[in-house]
């Protein structure tokens, strides 16, 4: 009984060495599908009103992602509005001149001055010649000439305040209502810009991948909202142990292998560098010393593969 359970052991143990052996030898070389990844954010805070994609789905250039509700933006809107419309009227008055009701007033505060100009003349007549008489003192004369003075000064400056507003501004007052203009102007596009970033959009095909935010949520600028892949751009990612990376080059054509489907891809590598300490390995089967330096191989297809179909971080071989 013994000697037919060992030559049973010993069958089945033959067996399962023949199986081992006629299986295909593990490759060191093998990596993992990527593609270029797109980060989309909003410039300004909002409340997220409305999400139009789900995760997975593919989208084309231009697809609308989501809208975001900024009701700062309509305040923003009539604040600007109105700048325009004050400096417009600053640039307006500099070129035009004076209104006639301006003209008025201007004469009234003229007239008045001129009246004061009279009264203080004669005062100044009577005080000189009681300062002659000696019937005043220096001090009282000095003051009512300085009365005086100070009404020619008031009369001088309405003067050439109103031949202004008949010839018109002068030149810096225009550049500056023209420089009031312009900073209402950029106000008004600047608000523009951010009317438009209520509404998120594909920067060009790609497909979302994850999407981080729920609706009814706020999102704050710059937060990536959504993180998607441009299928268009796949590549392929390897890592090696340095002492196997001198057996490849930048430029260095491949032909990769599909484990599941056999479909061959041709492809070159494009860079080559080392990772760090602590980055991942992507090879299944990383048969290396644990002292060595690991380097990533990053490959491109040479041609544009429409038959197949390529899954981020599917494993791909490198056919030796």
């Amino acid at each position: 009984m013994n000697t037919i359970r060992n030559i049973f052991l010993g069958g089945i143990a033959i067996i399962t060495l023949n199986s081992c052996a006629n299986d295909e030898s593990i490759t060191l070389y093998r990596g993992k599908v990527k593609f270029e990844t797109i980060s989309i954010s909003s410039k300004l805070a909002g409340r997220i009103n409305k999400i139009y994609v789900e995760e997975g789905q593919e989208v084309k250039k231009g697809d609308t992602l989501a809208f975001i509700d900024i009701p700062e933006v309509n305040a923003k809107m009539t604040q600007a509005n109105g700048a325009i419309r004050s400096a417009q009227g600053q640039l307006d008055m500099a070129f035009n001149g004076a209104t006639k009701e301006q003209l008025n007033q201007i004469d009234g505060q003229l007239n008045s001055g001129r009246a004061q100009l009279d009264f203080a003349k004669q005062s100044f007549n009577r005080m000189r010649a009681m300062y002659q008489d000696s019937l005043i003192s220096q001090q009282q004369f000095d003051e009512v000439k300085m009365k005086l003075d100070m009404a020619k000064a008031q009369v001088d400056a309405l003067d050439a305040k109103r031949s202004e507003a008949i010839n018109g501004a002068r030149l810096e007052q225009i550049n500056q209502a023209k420089g009031q203009l312009d900073r209402a102007m950029g106000a008004k596009e600047e608000v523009i810009s951010a009317s438009n970033e209520k509404y998120l959009t594909a920067p060009t095909d790609m497909s979302v991948e994850t999407i981080s935010l729920k609706e009814g949520e706020l999102l704050s600028p710059g937060f990536t909202l959504f993180n998607g892949y441009k299928k268009s751009r796949v590549y392929f990612r390897f890592t090696v142990p340095e002492s196997k990376v001198n057996n490849f080059e930048v430029g260095k054509p491949l032909t990769l292998i599909n484990p599941y489907t056999k479909a061959e891809i041709k492809a070159k590598i494009v860079a080559i560098k080392q990772l760090a300490q602590y980055a991942d390995i992507t090879s299944t089967a990383p048969l290396y010393e644990l002292s060595e330096s690991i380097y990533e191989l990053k490959v491109v297809p040479v041609a544009v593969y429409k038959e197949q179909t390529f899954y981020a971080n599917a494993t791909i071989l490198i056919k030796e």
